[in-house]
């Protein structure tokens, strides 16, 4: 394992499964609170009180927390993937291939997704004065956290502003896809330059990436009151049209994973990796279970490298270099679930998004499926921060963490049986002839 993957299995938060908990009671708390509000005492004077001074306050404080940490986050997190695939020398032409991949394939998966909320519009509906009141309140409280989309660049000065000119200024002005593209940039001249020089600042952003994880994790143990708080929120100013919207939410969320899981990898397998999609679900089942059960990339990779070699028969150099990196950097559900989520909340709250604000969730999901940690709360920050960027309020993803762990379960597993596909195709496409197994029934 590399470490990267061992410093993101350290940081993950301990006890996630009680935190988990809490976080599912804080949600029904909030929302049975906020429900009876809604029904009996709607127009009561203490009811405004409560939501300016008690809750609104702290959920805000929750979301600047994440704020804070998550440019140091997306940062360090997207410069050791990229350089890691260099880490072997003998293997930079299977982590270029790597990329290709993971690049190619995780924009099929956001593109999909995104197609699927165009298309369905799970979150339209609702009250448009209450959502309207919500979305200024929303705005208000994220103003100079984040830029709103739009102030930004648009046609061809919108693809000239992705490359920075002041890596200091984008990072100060939250310019998340400036910020990636050097990221990205910088991972790649650590990948091309080999010294005793970059190997020590390698190992110092390597730091910023385990102290910020670290402290992603203390943030997450607020979560419970936080997601209370905007549960009680929500709930009190849009009742009973809350519980549709989740539900129609997490159908769609699901159906993208599905079609996926069961379309493109199918297909990726069959006519790239040369591999009977039957074989493969069947002899990488013990993997699947695995990431079902714990949610966790990370936790399942010794899993995964142990089915990849014994059951897929792959090369091990690649299966392990592969797997590694894909545990980090691969996470083909993580970035279609970051993409429904914003799509959701912005029909949710009567955000028209142009297709340049689209293209703008798409690319920053792709990169953020590359540069986000496959542990617990990894993906929090960055839909906290793409929603601000799009005019959305950060405060709506309280609406989605209360089904969060079994969504998690399910996009893990995605994420896992993605790493596995990977694998196959780049082991298929960097084989010799004579080295090919025979085809599988």
């Amino acid at each position: 394992m590399t470490d990267a993957a061992e410093m993101a299995k350290e940081a993950a938060p301990i006890g996630h499964g009680k935190l988990q908990m809490r976080i599912l009671f804080g949600f029904l708390l909030g929302l049975g609170a906020g429900l009876l509000v809604h029904s009996f005492a709607a127009d009561a004077g203490w009811v405004d009180t409560v939501v300016t001074y008690v809750t609104t306050p702290i959920g805000q404080i929750f979301l600047r927390l994440l704020f804070m940490l998550v440019i140091p986050l997306l940062f360090s997190a997207l410069v050791v993937g990229i350089s890691e695939m260099g880490e072997i020398r003998s293997l930079r032409a299977i982590g270029v291939r790597t990329l290709v991949y993971t690049v190619i394939v995780s924009g099929i998966a956001v593109a999909l997704s995104l197609a699927l909320v165009n298309i369905l519009r799970p979150g339209q509906g609702v009250d448009p004065a209450a959502a309207q009141d919500l979305l200024a309140q929303g705005r208000d409280n994220a103003a100079g956290i984040v830029a709103a989309s739009a102030q930004s660049e648009m046609g061809v000065s919108q693809i000239v502003a992705i490359v920075p000119n002041n890596i200091v200024g984008a990072m100060s002005n939250n310019d998340i896809l400036a910020v990636m593209f050097f990221a990205l940039f910088f991972g790649i001249g650590l990948l091309l330059v080999s010294t005793p020089r970059t190997a020590v600042l390698k190992d110092a952003i390597e730091g910023v990436f385990e102290v910020a994880m670290r402290l992603i994790g203390i943030v997450i143990q607020l979560a419970p009151l936080a997601i209370f708080c905007f549960m009680f929120n929500l709930s009190a100013q849009f009742g009973w049209d809350l519980l549709v919207k989740l539900a129609a939410y997490v159908g769609v969320v699901l159906l993208a994973l599905g079609l996926q899981m069961f379309g493109v990898f199918p297909a990726l397998l069959k006519f790239v990796g040369g591999k009977s999609p039957v074989a493969f679900f069947r002899e990488t089942r013990e993997a699947s279970v695995m990431a079902f059960s714990t949610a966790s990339s990370n936790a399942t990779l010794p899993t995964s490298l142990r089915v990849a070699e014994g059951g897929l028969k792959l090369p091990p150099r690649i299966a392990r270099f592969v797997l590694t990196i894909g545990a980090t950097a691969n996470q083909n559900g993580t970035a279609m679930f970051e993409g429904v989520t914003v799509l959701f909340l912005a029909q949710f709250f009567g955000v028209d998004l142009s297709l340049s604000d689209q293209l703008f969730v798409m690319l920053v999901c792709i990169l953020a499926g590359i540069g986000t940690a496959g542990v617990p709360g990894g993906s929090l920050p960055v839909i906290a921060l793409i929603l601000g960027g799009v005019g959305v309020p950060p405060e709506g993803i309280g609406l989605i963490l209360g089904v969060d762990r079994f969504l998690d379960m399910c996009r893990t597993t995605l994420n896992v049986v993605g790493d596995l596909v990977c694998a196959q195709v780049i082991s298929s496409l960097s084989r010799e002839p004579s080295e090919l197994p025979e085809p599988s029934a």
